[in-house]
């Protein structure tokens, strides 16, 4: 590997470290780099996953290093004793500083595509999120905004943003034309430690320096 893997806390349990852009969460097919394998090669023993970010998003992520956790930790995603907040930069804006989006979902895997689709569609998935505005661009183009995942599913962020008008930028998939990466990261963790019980939280920024995030300050 050519760099390492930022660590912001290990135990005998788990690991927080931050996922690079363009680095796989999840061994696949393809045999390329994952955040399992770069981190059990840094660390030195087995690496278990837990959630999952998109390749194109970087940010926060927590792996277990015994299967006793893992089965802990991977029941804590989805409940209230585990949050994920993100930041992403919107094309336009919200009407609302603050708000909140549900819809129902469906993830076609063939096409590796997520649509807002109707309740009573087979296989839709509920989809909810809470959203603050934190500030615009000069140009008024761009949005800044933090966002509170409340349910996990595939492209959810990007899914629910674009139909409303406000694609993510770099976001060609679900909408957006510019030739940006990806403007989501995984900002925020907090979850109850396996073990001892306490609640952990960190936090991690994205490149300030680069495109679109360098439109705002953090």
């Amino acid at each position: 590997m050519n760099e390492m893997i930022r660590i912001l806390y290990k135990d005998e349990t788990l690991a927080v470290a931050v996922k690079p852009v363009g680095v796989l969460s999840q061994p696949d097919r393809t045999g390329e780099a994952s955040m399992i394998t770069l981190l059990k090669e840094q660390l030195g023993r087995e690496v278990f996953p837990i959630h999952r970010l998109d390749r194109a998003v970087g940010g926060v992520m927590v792996f277990a290093m015994t299967k006793a956790a893992a089965g802990k930790l991977s029941g804590m995603v989805g409940t209230d004793a585990f949050e994920k907040e993100y930041l992403a930069v919107v094309h336009g804006a919200p009407t609302e500083e603050k708000g909140e989006f549900t819809d129902y979902l469906y993830h076609d895997p063939k096409r590796n595509f997520t649509s807002v689709v109707p309740k009573t569609q087979k296989d839709a998935k509920e989809a909810k999120l809470t959203y603050t505005l934190l500030g615009k661009d000069m140009e008024k183009e761009f949005s800044l905004v933090r966002v509170r995942l409340y349910t996990g599913r595939t492209h959810q962020i990007r899914v629910q943003f674009s139909s409303r008008g406000m694609s993510i930028a770099g976001d060609g998939k679900y909408g957006s034309r510019d030739r940006m990466s990806l403007a989501l990261w995984s900002y925020y963790l907090s979850f109850r430690h396996p073990i001892r019980k306490k609640t952990m939280t960190f936090k991690a920024l994205p490149d300030g320096k680069t495109e679109p995030w360098d439109r705002f300050s953090f």
